[in-house]
């Protein structure tokens, strides 16, 4: 990093290390503008950032800090489709996924747009033929159950929604997700549904992922037990791939491929091909609503000035957290039961993007980067792990979010949720009255077991409602935040080398578990523990 940064950087520490002195409710009656200072809205979301232990001064510099990375040219590099995925020399154009027919976004040259609206009327032709029941299964059934196929970005993205959507519409089409290459979870999913009735997609951009693949052949062999192959594989198959030539070989007509091009990473790709479970479930027009509210997002982000940017703010205090007060994870916790898969979004989202360890110029990062991101739904939340927060050892930053009404809850049920909401933000920031550790609490006091000594930062995310629109726009926060913290690290967020770090291996052992003969290239525990499965299996 340049000179100015690093500069900017150790004053930031010198500021972390004179704050960390200061509660945070101070912060509040030392400054009467601080709520209207850090309260914004953007494409339909409220953000209250002002329960985190920062002021106006280290917020100013932190937006230094962006400058100084060079964060305006990185978001213009973005949406211009500049090669910033340098390890793999890519875009990264999910942004133009949802930028509509007159987006001017290029790949080598060519605008998109007129590729992505392609996708999108095949999609929407497909998805109104199988909801109004014209596409038949093999012997004349009309689909009532959809099994999509995949793993990580491509099926965490497309469960979410089809979970935080399930008041959007009616629908009669029952939508479930594969993605372990557990034999029980297949047997779980799949056994109680009937063969005639069901569609499968299959979701997997290189086609080539072993437990994609495998579930994918499983469900073939489900299919043509009853069914000739063709028929069966014609009428019941639908595959998202960037290598159709794969999905051919596997017996899936051309007409059936939807494209996942290789400027979409997997876990940017819900606005993509990818997210034709959501437009099956609810219809192309509430998919499209969800790419309406990622797109206001973009344009936020896009043209919104670094101190007023919601994305740029929730990175640069996230880095804040973890950085200069030493946070090394941070919660998510939904209060709404239909983002209970939100926290398992992000933490691939978060995580698979910024677990880096070397900067775009593939030298050892000097910094840390990523939090362990992790979380639970409020409020279960409350009677699992909120203890630690409250009176463990480490400071953990949370992330509330909670829309303030809902389509089907009890007011009754819907106010206490959101009490508990923003109750445990104020306590965890509040705390209780302490008392000394060498004191004896007389009769009346805090017994020091009961202290909360609180300023643990959090921020909270509202909404009205949680629409279609809304979710794109909060899909698209996390998306923008990610992107902001990568280019303070100086690190790549849209590769994933180690990812198939394990999976490398894994296939050396299938092949000794397949041979009976143990390599000696492992380690004495791992080969004790091949030996021992391969002689369970005897």
């Amino acid at each position: 990093m340049n000179k100015e940064f690093q500069s900017i950087w150790k004053g930031l520490d010198r500021h972390a290390n004179s704050i960390s002195k200061l509660k945070i409710v101070d912060l509040f009656s030392s400054d009467s503008n601080r709520l209207t200072c850090m309260r914004l809205e953007a494409a339909g979301l409220s953000l209250d950032l002002s329960k985190n232990l920062v002021d106006k001064k280290i917020l100013d510099r932190l937006t230094d800090l962006a400058l100084a990375a060079e964060l305006p040219s990185a978001i213009r590099a973005m949406f211009e489709g500049r090669i910033i995925n340098v390890t793999e020399k890519r875009a990264a154009l999910h942004t133009a996924l949802r930028a509509g027919p007159n987006s001017l976004a290029r790949v080598n040259g060519r605008r998109i747009a007129p590729e992505i609206a392609t996708v999108h009327a095949r999609m929407r032709e497909l998805t109104d033929s199988v909801r109004l029941g014209h596409w038949k299964g093999a012997s004349g059934e009309k689909i009532t159950d959809i099994v999509h196929i995949g793993i990580g970005g491509s099926h965490l993205g497309p469960e979410l929604a089809c979970e935080a959507l399930r008041y959007s519409a009616d629908s009669r089409l029952r939508v479930h997700f594969l993605s372990s290459v557990d034999g029980g979870q297949f047997d779980r999913i799949v056994t109680p549904l009937d063969p005639a009735s069901t569609l499968f997609i299959i979701a997997s951009k290189s086609f080539s992922t072993t437990e994609t693949r495998l579930n994918a052949a499983s469900a073939k062999s489900w299919l043509t037990t009853r069914f000739s192959e063709h028929n069966a594989i014609a009428q019941h198959f639908f595959a998202i791939t960037n290598a159709p030539e794969h999905v051919r070989q596997f017996g899936i007509p051309e007409a059936n491929i939807f494209p996942l091009w290789d400027w979409i990473s997997g876990r940017y790709s819900v606005w993509s091909a990818i997210g034709l479970p959501i437009a099956l479930k609810f219809g192309m027009k509430h998919f499209e609503m969800m790419l309406t509210g990622a797109a206001e997002m973009d344009k936020h982000f896009q043209h919104t000035p670094l101190p007023t940017n919601a994305p740029v703010l929730l990175g640069l205090i996230g880095l804040w957290n973890s950085n200069f007060l030493g946070a090394e994870s941070y919660a998510v916790v939904p209060y709404d039961d239909r983002l209970r898969h939100l926290p398992t979004y992000l933490q691939q989202l978060e995580m698979e993007s910024n677990g880096k360890r070397t900067t775009l110029s593939n030298h050892p990062l000097d910094i840390a980067s990523a939090p362990v991101t992790w979380g639970g739904l409020g409020t279960n939340a409350q009677h699992t792990f909120f203890q630690l927060l409250y009176q463990g050892t480490r400071i953990i930053p949370v992330d509330f979010i909670v829309s303030m009404t809902h389509p089907a809850a009890h007011s009754e049920h819907h106010a206490t949720l959101v009490a508990n909401c923003f109750a445990q933000a104020e306590a965890l920031a509040r705390g209780s009255p302490s008392v000394e550790a060498n004191c004896t609490p007389e009769i009346g006091s805090t017994p020091l077991y009961k202290d909360i000594p609180g300023n643990n930062p959090s921020t909270t995310i509202s909404m009205d409602s949680l629409t279609p629109e809304t979710l794109g726009s909060l899909i698209a926060l996390y998306e923008h935040k990610t992107y902001v913290q990568s280019v303070i690290w100086n690190i790549n967020a849209f590769d994933q080398g180690g990812v198939e770090a394990g999976k490398t291996i894994a296939r050396d052992i299938l092949e000794e578990f397949r041979s009976g003969h143990v390599d000696g290239k492992h380690d004495p525990s791992t080969s004790a523990l091949i030996r021992r499965y391969i002689e369970n299996r005897k």
